[in-house]
């Protein structure tokens, strides 16, 4: 029995976080399955959220988390989930797949959505249900070694000599939570404007670290007590794989000099090995890719991520800043003061899936 569930209650949600934690689907687990994204979702961006739950009896046999994204600008989409890079079917049940599938594609007909798109961690689900596939970008992972002594030797010639550049500046790294946001807000909100990107609003990261508790922290980069650099960490354990990953970073350009961007990823990816992690997961990039030869310089790997899609009406990308109509958008943006990006970027962004 396929229930829609748009506020799930504590039984649910331990539910589905026993069902994150069965060796049966472990090939499609990830944190991001954690009903915390819906509330992060919800909260911080105003998505409609809900989830697809697959009953058999008492036993949860499967889990779709959806987002509904909605934009004057770029229509609506209905997506599994926005913002992060995966979260998509949760079951190791075919039979449960293809119903969950099924609900989603009848609530995005409901919904008149321009797409439903659901980002899958591991292996795509049956290509025949969906009209498209994006498979461009792939998730760069890096395994990690059990002692940061051990990740030194590891690092090619050319990453130690930009890290040590980074050490010789006289750059720190502090981590900690709400204290080290309005620092790391200021530089984030500066680069995306420079990357000619809205930002998104501050409450969204107040949201991640309330949600997700000890599991969230942030990471700031300074020179001479000014924030130049910094990350949000989420460090998640399911079935008991433990990965950081980094959801949001930025450095502001004019340190590039400095190698601050390599020094602060050293520094992430030690914070990553002290807190017990296996994995560090860089995130999607497009292979051959500026943001691809960056990761891969670290020694991470492809790993699929498939995102699926029921396409509607319009076009696939209307809402990607690779569609040619945007690019007019996207030089604009450059050119706005950090202040009016700051005020009007969150509106924009919270309806791009």
């Amino acid at each position: 029995m396929i229930e829609h569930v748009r506020q799930l209650n504590d039984q649910q949600r331990a539910a589905i976080r026993e069902l994150m934690h069965d060796s049966s689907v472990m090939d499609r687990a990830c944190g991001e399955h954690d009903p915390a994204w819906l509330d992060i979702l919800r909260q911080a961006l105003h998505h409609k959220t809900s989830a697809l739950l697959d009953w058999r009896g008492k036993q949860l046999a499967g889990v779709l988390p959806l987002a509904l994204t909605r934009s004057p600008l770029f229509g609506k989409h209905l997506v599994s989930l926005p913002y992060v890079n995966r979260a998509g079917l949760l079951t190791a049940d075919k039979e449960s797949g293809y119903a969950l599938v099924e609900h989603a594609t009848q609530l995005a007909k409901q919904y008149d959505v321009r797409y439903l798109e659901l980002r899958h961690h591991g292996q795509p689900f049956d290509p025949e249900l969906f009209t498209h596939s994006r498979n461009e970008k792939h998730r760069m992972v890096l395994d990690l070694p059990c002692t940061s002594e051990q990740l030194w030797p590891s690092l090619k010639a050319k990453v130690r000599n930009q890290v040590r550049k980074g050490e010789q500046g006289g750059l720190q790294i502090s981590y900690g939570r709400e204290a080290l946001l309005p620092g790391f807000y200021s530089v984030f909100a500066t680069n995306m404007r420079d990357l000619g990107t809205p930002v998104y609003p501050r409450k969204l990261f107040l949201a991640m670290l309330a949600c997700l508790g000890e599991r969230c922290e942030i990471a700031l980069v300074t020179l001479e007590s000014v924030p130049i650099a910094g990350a949000v960490l989420i460090h998640d354990r399911v079935g008991g794989h433990a990965i950081t990953q980094i959801p949001s970073a930025s450095c502001l350009r004019q340190f590039n000099n400095l190698c601050a961007n390599m020094w602060m990823y050293h520094q992430l990816i030690e914070r990553s090995i002290a807190r017990g992690a296996t994995r560090f997961d860089f995130g999607r990039s497009s292979e051959g890719s500026g943001t691809y030869r960056f990761k891969k310089q670290w020694g991470a790997e492809p790993e699929p991520t498939p995102w699926q899609v029921v396409l509607q009406r319009g076009s696939l990308n209307d809402a990607r800043p690779d569609d040619p109509r945007n690019r007019k958008r996207i030089e604009k943006w450059q050119k706005l003061p950090v202040w009016v990006t700051k005020a009007i970027g969150p509106t924009i962004v919270r309806g791009i899936p």
